[in-house]
């Protein structure tokens, strides 16, 4: 190849960052930069297909209601719509105790709700109502507010008589419709401003361990009406460790017959659920497992009166009628905010959880923003009917869909079977033992003690999820819901923080007829590119792993330009030095050399002198300059040059220099300034006697000799980088700058718009940093650097690729 008249061929044009801007279609300069009130005016125009959309965007029903087919979806949403309300009924009761509240009150949580969802829902068969985890948060918040010792009777004698039962009841349903009522607000407002993506936060592994950790809670809140005993109340943090000491100190007062009822409740139920499993294919419709208990055990209370006989705790008085909507009481507000978010985040997590799952199995699509604003609204209305906090329930969810539910006609049917209990058949349950709804919870809970495998699951899969998983169900277990979420929310984000800290690093190699550049660590048939180093990180980089980019590159590269660099200053202050002394040498001789000229032109003036005289004064010049020298040369460390005046003057006026180079004076050789290496000392001349110039020469690291490398180039694949802050781009400056200093050049390969959008707004591109370094592919600035830096580079690559067959 000739070096004269270089020509290297490729199959497409190099494209880097300029190139790219100036081939790229590029907007109507009308609609650039316009005016904010332009955009404003533009944002806000109100056109008759915009408002169509907008309307039905926020009311989903009136997009499928006008279109609903009778013939087609009716019976299916009816036998759906029954199974559900019939399931709405026990788990409405018993979840009602999980949250501290009277069991009528879980009726109405089974009725307003899915109304609200049916309007502004969009997905199709989940169901709206009661859920455990969430009547479990509630319960925690009412006890804390409202604990039995707020509501102590004392008799004449300030002896402690009894709970007052109906005004604790009532202010814990205050409480509770003030934390759903601000969980609702902040649902909505959520929804409102297009932060749906909240529920992305929380992961499975986070979400499985939460609700775990929520079942264990729901088990110990469960123990005191399986064995009919009275526990202390504990909140905070350790409470539920407390409340199992407790109760581990009242076993000795087990009521037996409330503890018999709850095991053959707890036996009947599983037996029952195992056989409706075995025969699902062969029953139309699920055989009602809670609802056949709880009229079982009603009536056996009824005839057999448990409660007086026994004394068997009984649900007690459930009041028929609808309850007028009220206005919670606002001064709790601020004490149940944090609750109210953490219910508003787990709820909308597991309803939105559930709804994608059926919408991605059925073929349609949930709007993740308006099923917040949805929920949000359940929550919020519902809380000024004395409803809880809800969310879609699994198990309802799965009858709903299984049983052939199409539409969220089904949530309706079951509301109208719960509203009509609510008000003809509710006082029929008041002879339920709480201990049948007690077991119906825990049976409720078996698939959540599955759960308990995910870490084996884990452990093999993922051991941070693993970690993860643990991290939440310990923190959840021992500091209570809503700090157990927090702490589980923060240990997943600094989990992501820390993987993005300690991402891989590694090096690229080129795949031989391809344009493809692979890890040479994982791909053995990659070739390296010779005197290129293409380094890659498998995450972003920022502030928090800007550091380690540095260092793993240098690790890579072979080349630690820290020490490089020191190394190459030192040496280069350790020349100047070198200089300013031969430099302050030179001026005392020429110094010497004036004051001899003098003299001995003083002498030329005289008609008469003898010869030895002059010889003698020859001589003791000549002694001076000798010991000068030899002092000078002790004082040198090894390997010093020194510089002395070959003659006086030369016939041009300039003093010609030479040198001494060596570590024993006896042992030195004698030579010119022409014969000077880089590294030796610098060309000293003088073209007067009272001025002394020079030029210093910049030390190279290739000729001190201390390293040698073949790297000319070095390629950073940014394709991994979907953002760069400012201390990121501050260090990627340092290694442009610091790497040109042993002439290493470095390039940008595979930035996103918005990355290089960052780097122009950080300051990045300059003059000697130019958007020329910058390329859209790693393949691009292969070529470029193969096409810039040597032939002679060039050409052993392209005879190494012809070797294989293939060609850039």
């Amino acid at each position: 190849m000739d070096s004269g008249n270089t020509e290297y061929h490729v199959q497409r044009e190099i494209i880097d960052e300029q190139r790219l801007k100036e081939r790229s279609q590029r907007m109507d300069p009308s609609q650039i930069n316009l005016p904010i009130s332009h955009r404003l005016k533009k944002s806000l125009s109100c056109s008759t297909p915009r408002l169509k959309r907008s309307i039905v965007g926020f009311l989903p029903v009136l997009s499928w209601l006008p279109r609903y087919s009778i013939w087609d979806y009716g019976m299916p949403d009816l036998i759906s719509g029954i199974s559900v309300g019939i399931m709405h009924l026990p788990q409405g009761m018993a979840y009602a105790l999980l949250a501290s509240l009277p069991p009528v009150f879980g009726l109405y949580t089974s009725l307003y709700p899915p109304l609200i969802y049916f309007i502004f829902g969009t997905s199709r068969h989940i169901s709206i109502g009661t859920f455990t985890i969430l009547s479990i948060m509630i319960g925690s918040v009412t006890e804390r507010l409202a604990p039995d010792s707020d509501f102590l009777i004392y008799n004449s004698t300030n002896v402690t008589e009894e709970v007052d039962i109906i005004s604790r009841d009532f202010y814990r349903v205050q409480v509770a419709a003030a934390a759903t009522v601000l969980g609702g607000l902040i649902q909505v407002v959520l929804g409102l401003v297009q932060f749906g993506f909240v529920g992305t936060y929380l992961s499975e592994p986070l979400v499985r361990g939460y609700t775990t950790a929520a079942s264990a809670h729901a088990v110990v809140a469960q123990l005191k009406y399986v064995f009919g005993v009275s526990p202390k109340r504990f909140s905070g943090p350790l409470s539920i460790v407390y409340t199992l000491a407790d109760l581990c100190m009242l076993l000795p007062e087990t009521h037996l017959p409330t503890l018999l009822a709850s095991v053959v409740s707890i036996v009947g139920l599983i037996t029952a659920k195992e056989l409706n499993t075995a025969l699902r294919k062969k029953l139309l419709v699920p055989i009602p497992v809670e609802l056949c208990t709880i009229v079982v055990a009603t009536v056996i209370s009824f005839y057999t009166r448990l409660n007086e006989t026994y004394k068997i705790s009984v649900v007690g008085d459930i009041p028929s009628g609808l309850q007028l909507p009220s206005i919670p009481i606002a001064n709790v507000f601020s004490e149940v905010v944090l609750d109210a978010f953490a219910m508003a985040i787990v709820g909308y997590a597991i309803s939105i959880s559930l709804g994608k799952t059926f919408a991605l199995k059925h073929g349609y699509k949930v709007d993740s923003n308006q099923e917040l604003v949805a929920l949000g609204l359940s929550n919020t209305v519902g809380g000024f009917f004395q409803c809880f906090s809800v969310c879609s329930s699994m198990s309802r969810s799965l009858i709903q869909e299984s049983t052939g539910g199409k539409t969220q006609i089904a949530g309706v049917v079951s509301g109208v079977i719960v509203l009509v209990t609510i008000l003809k058949l509710g006082s029929l349950f008041q002879e339920l033992p709480k201990a049948v709804l007690a077991a119906i919870v825990l049976v409720n809970l078996k698939g959540m003690f599955k759960q308990y495998y995910d870490i084996v699951t884990l452990w093999r899969s993922s051991k941070i999820d693993m970690l993860i998983w643990l991290v939440t169900y310990v923190s959840t277990v021992l500091f209570n819901l809503d700090m157990g979420l927090g702490a589980s929310m923060g240990f997943a984000l600094l989990t992501v923080i820390f993987r993005t800290q300690r991402p891989s690093y590694s090096l690229l190699g080129h795949l031989p007829g391809t344009e493809l550049y692979l890890d040479m660590e994982t791909h053995e048939e990659v070739r390296e590119v010779p005197g290129i180093t293409i380094f890659r990180s498998s995450a972003t980089m920022y502030f928090a792993n800007a550091e380690l980019y540095l260092e793993a590159l240098k690790k890579k590269s072979g080349l630690d330009i820290g020490k490089m660099l020191i190394y190459k200053r030192r040496q280069e202050a350790k020349q100047r030095r070198r200089e300013r002394r031969a430099e302050r040498r030179a001026r005392r001789e020429a110094k010497r050399q004036k004051r001899a000229f003098r003299e001995a032109s003083q002498r030329s003036r005289k008609a008469v002198f003898s010869l030895e005289e002059e010889v003698g004064q020859m001589k003791e010049t000549n002694g001076d300059i000798h010991r000068e020298v030899e002092l000078g040369w002790r004082e040198r460390e090894n390997s010093t040059v020194f510089v002395i005046p070959e003659a006086a003057r030369t016939s041009d006026g300039h003093h010609t220099w030479m040198y001494l180079k060596g570590t024993d004076p006896d042992t030195a050789t004698l030579g010119s300034v022409s014969d000077l290496h880089d590294g030796d000392t610098t060309t000293l001349d003088s073209s007067s006697e009272d001025t002394l110039s020079r030029d210093l020469e910049r030390v190279s690291l290739g000729s001190l000799g201390k390293w040698t490398w073949d790297i000319h180039s070095i390629i950073l694949d940014f394709s991994t980088a979907n953002f760069i802050d400012t201390v990121a781009i501050k260090i990627l400056m340092n290694i442009f700058h610091d790497f040109s200093e042993i002439g290493v050049d470095i390039y940008l390969a595979g930035c996103q718009a918005l990355v290089v959008e960052q780097l122009e707004r950080g300051g990045f591109f300059s003059d000697v940093i130019t958007e020329g370094r910058v390329f859209a592919t790693v393949h691009d600035a292969v070529l470029y650097c193969l096409k810039h830096r040597g032939t002679e580079i060039l050409h052993s690559y392209e005879n190494a690729l012809d070797t294989s067959g293939t060609r850039l």
